[in-house]
């Protein structure tokens, strides 16, 4: 099929190669034209702006937005509004607010256009594996579009979950699901270091033992293990994690639904914490003990007397008077 990819970050420029080597025939619009030249050079269309885009392609155009959620794709979708016609497809894969979509589809609607949202998951592996994608929209416009998502996704890697906006909100409970899951890893090895083992302990050759036959076996597992393998202790990067919006909006839709969910909720937070060092409320409760029990406080400069040794045997040796 004929289709048009708009934006080239990782993700987009892998899956208009995955098209490309499927036998889709594929235009690529980047705002930098150095990405859309590397991706020329591979077998794909180039098109230098979108009125190009639009006029490179046969109706009903196809055109699949892989950019950064937000105002950027309400920007670009009303600005190809102005050269596409009734019964073009637009495919927001990016992750997109399930919200925005109803809105998006309800607009475009008027027009005549088809609006299709599309969470897509797969990272930098996905040009090799496969994105699983997940789909919600018109069904007879994702009929359309189907043989593009067999040759995105791995066998049985793509779904029609719903109208608008069902398939960004698949996605965004996914991602929650995700924070989840990692946090629970991190915590389960930081554990294991923190033991009387841990210096003794492979983590790298644990993250594979637990993939061979165990519960908790996963893919972020293997993905654990290749860190460890090229990195022990994982000295070449810092504690410092981002979210990308789908963690929040999940927490939201759990507090708007009336539906418990602390552990993912608890995983957002400590992604939070991720990026913050000797925070204020911290060094609240630090005075509070010291006013209340006469505890030891930690002073500016000091930090590197307090081990990680020490701090274990002062928590242990004052819980009891908390």
């Amino acid at each position: 099929m004929q289709l048009a990819i708009v934006g080239l970050g990782r993700m987009g420029a892998n899956m208009a190669r995955r098209l490309l080597k499927g036998g889709h025939e594929v235009m690529v619009y980047n705002r930098s034209p150095e990405k859309t030249d590397e991706l020329v050079s591979e077998g794909a269309g180039g098109c230098y702006s979108l009125e190009e885009v639009a006029h490179r392609l046969k109706p009903p155009r196809i055109i699949w937005l892989m950019l950064p959620a937000g105002e950027i794709v309400d920007n670009h979708i009303k600005e190809f509004t102005k050269y596409i016609d009734k019964g073009d497809i637009i495919v927001e894969g990016g992750n997109s607010y399930y919200k925005d979509d109803t809105r998006r589809s309800e607009i475009l609607a008027k027009k005549g256009i088809v609006y299709i949202d599309a969470g897509v998951s797969g990272g930098i592996w996905g040009l090799e594996i496969g994105y699983c994608t997940m789909v919600g929209g018109e069904k007879e416009a994702f009929n359309h579009i189907e043989p593009i998502l067999k040759t995105l996704a791995p066998e049985g890697g793509y779904l029609h979950c719903g109208p608008s906006g069902a398939g960004h909100f698949v996605k965004m409970v996914h991602n929650g699901v995700e924070y989840g899951m990692m946090q629970a890893y991190a915590e389960g090895f930081e554990i294991l270091k923190g033991s009387p083992y841990g210096n003794k302990l492979d983590m790298g050759r644990v993250s594979h033992l637990w993939n061979r036959g165990s519960v908790v076996r996963s893919w972020l597992l293997e993905l654990c293990e290749e860190a460890f393998s090229k990195d022990p202790e994982l000295e070449e990067i810092r504690g410092y994690v981002e979210d990308s919006g789908e963690g929040r909006w999940t927490v939201q839709q759990a507090v708007e639904s009336g539906v418990p969910a602390p552990v993912i909720t608890l995983s957002l937070f400590e992604r939070f914490r991720s990026r913050m060092e000797n925070t204020f409320a911290d060094r609240v409760l630090a005075a509070m003990r010291r006013e209340f029990g006469g505890h030891a406080v930690v002073r500016k400069g000091e930090e590197s007397k307090l081990t990680s040794k020490g701090a274990g045997a002062v928590s242990h040796a004052r819980a009891d008077k908390e």
